[in-house]
């Protein structure tokens, strides 16, 4: 399992690094000092996101936080791995944790198994009255069929990937915003393809 960030990365090398060295784990100070930075609260995000996908852990010892790597057999037994949903990529600017596979809690998947999820980078702002915004990761269930007021990831055309609620209305297929901004799109239906049905969300630290 990799981190999902170069940062994330750098901290986790430096940290693995350190403890063979010395034989125990760097302080938040240390770890800011070797990557050149001032700010502890941004080591301490990092931190946070490496402990959600299961690579370290934090204990408080006497008021302060220390941290704890996790055996390889530790964290396969606490996260799993999702494929990313293979359509278009809307985005101009793809980050280099999104072309490798992603891994998350397994206790955020519910009843859901992995090999039936994928996940799709949220490309706009046109869902942000259900509380997902450009940036985050959607995990959607694979198939091909959905529901009036299912959020789904359609293709339009074979060719632009959209994350809206899907409508039937006749022989045509509304996919609807949940933005006042945006328009819907109104298309045949056989120019719609979903590819998948909204079940979660992660959203990357900023």
């Amino acid at each position: 399992m990799q981190p999902r960030t170069r940062r994330q990365k750098e901290v986790l090398e430096f940290i693995t690094r350190f403890v063979e060295k010395h034989g125990y784990e760097p302080s938040y100070q240390q770890i800011a000092w070797h990557l050149g930075v001032s700010s502890k609260a941004g080591i301490a995000r990092h931190i946070k996101c490496l402990e959600s996908q299961g690579l370290i852990t934090r204990r408080r010892e006497n008021g302060s936080f220390s941290l704890e790597l996790r055996s390889s057999s530790e964290v396969s037994e606490a996260v799993c791995r999702i494929e990313w949903l293979d359509v278009p990529i809307e985005n101009a600017f793809v980050e280099d944790w999104e072309r490798e596979t992603l891994y998350v809690p397994k206790f955020l998947l519910g009843f859901q198994t992995p090999e039936r999820l994928r996940a799709f980078r949220v490309p706009n702002d046109s869902m942000i009255e259900e509380n997902i915004r450009e940036g985050d990761v959607a995990l959607v269930e694979k198939r091909s069929f959905a529901r009036d007021g299912d959020i789904v990831v359609a293709l339009t055309e074979n060719k632009r990937a959209v994350l809206k609620q899907f409508y039937r209305d006749g022989a045509k297929i509304e996919l609807r915003p949940a933005n006042s901004s945006f328009v819907s799109i109104m298309l045949s239906a056989d120019k719609v393809s979903v590819e998948g049905v909204f079940r979660g969300l992660l959203r990357p630290f900023s």
